[in-house]
C-alpha cells in the first residue's frame, strides 16, 4: 500500500511513518501544503493522511484542490486538533472520507487507513459504486443495473456527493453547501431535487438506495434503512 502523510508536526509525522512502515506500507511524507499537493496529484496513492494546520496551503483547501482541480478520488483521512462539528463538516465538504482528532491512537489510525484504502481499490479511480449504482467521474455517466441514467448538472452534483460519502447520514445543510456552496436554495427546492433524483435512481428498481433518516438527513446506501 502506498501512503502519503501530509503533516507539519515532525514527531506526529514520524510516529505515523514508523508505525505504517512497520506494517509493510510504502510511505511518502510532506511537511507543507504545497509539497503535499504536488505529491498527491503527480503520484498514485492508496490513501492520503492529511493535517489541516499546514504551512503554504491549509488542509481544507488542499483536499478541495485534490478533488476538484486534480479530479483525484484517492481516500483522504483528515487528522487534526480541530474537533468542532463545524470543523468536521468543513472537512467533509472539502472532500475528506474520514476525520480523526488529535490526540489519536496509532492502532485505530492504521485500522481506518486499511478500511479506506480497501474501499478505494474496489473500482477504477474514475468509478464510484453504491450497490448496483455506478458513477464515472471522468465521463459523468451514471448507470444502475447496467441501465444508463440521464441527469441534469444539479442532480449529478447531488448524486456525486452522496456517492463520495456512501452509507453516511448527510445533513441538509451539508448537502446544500456541497452542491450550491454559499448560495443555498430554500428547503423546498432541495426536496424537489431529491424527489426527482429518487424518480430516476430508485423508482424503476426493486430496492431504494436514497433514504431519508428522519430528524437527521439523508443517506445513500444499499443497506436497509428502517427510518425511511
Amino acid at each position: 500500500m502506498n501512503v502519503l502523510i501530509i503533516e507539519d508536526t515532525q514527531d506526529i509525522a514520524a510516529s505515523i511513518y514508523d508505525y505504517l512502515e512497520n506494517m509493510g506500507y510504502t510511505i511518502d511524507a510532506a511537511s507543507d501544503g504545497v509539497t503535499g499537493l504536488h505529491l498527491a496529484v503527480t503520484k498514485e496513492y492508496d490513501i492520503v493522511i492529511l493535517d489541516l494546520n499546514l504551512p503554504g496551503i491549509d488542509g481544507v483547501d488542499l483536499c478541495r484542490r485534490i478533488r476538484r482541480d486534480a479530479q483525484k478520488v484517492v481516500p483522504v483521512l483528515m487528522l487534526t486538533s480541530r474537533d468542532s462539528l463545524d470543523n468536521k463538516l468543513e472537512g467533509f465538504h472539502s472532500g475528506a472520507d474520514d476525520y480523526m482528532t488529535k490526540p489519536f491512537c496509532l492502532k485505530e489510525l492504521a485500522a481506518r487507513v486499511k478500511v479506506l484504502s480497501e474501499r478505494g481499490k474496489r473500482l477504477p479511480d474514475s468509478q464510484l459504486m453504491v450497490g448496483d449504482l455506478v458513477l464515472d467521474t471522468h465521463t459523468h455517466k451514471v448507470s444502475r443495473a447496467g441501465r444508463q441514467i440521464n441527469l441534469n448538472p444539479k442532480l449529478f452534483r447531488i448524486i456525486l456527493y452522496f456517492m463520495q460519502n456512501p452509507h453516511r447520514v448527510i445533513e441538509r445543510e451539508e448537502l446544500e453547501y456541497a452542491v450550491w456552496r454559499d448560495n443555498p436554495p430554500d428547503s423546498d427546492s432541495l426536496r424537489t431535487h431529491l424527489c426527482h433524483l429518487r424518480q430516476v435512481i430508485d423508482k424503476p428498481f426493486d430496492q431504494p438506495l436514497l433514504h431519508t433518516v428522519r430528524g437527521f438527513g439523508y443517506k445513500l446506501t444499499d443497506e436497509y434503512a428502517e427510518n425511511d
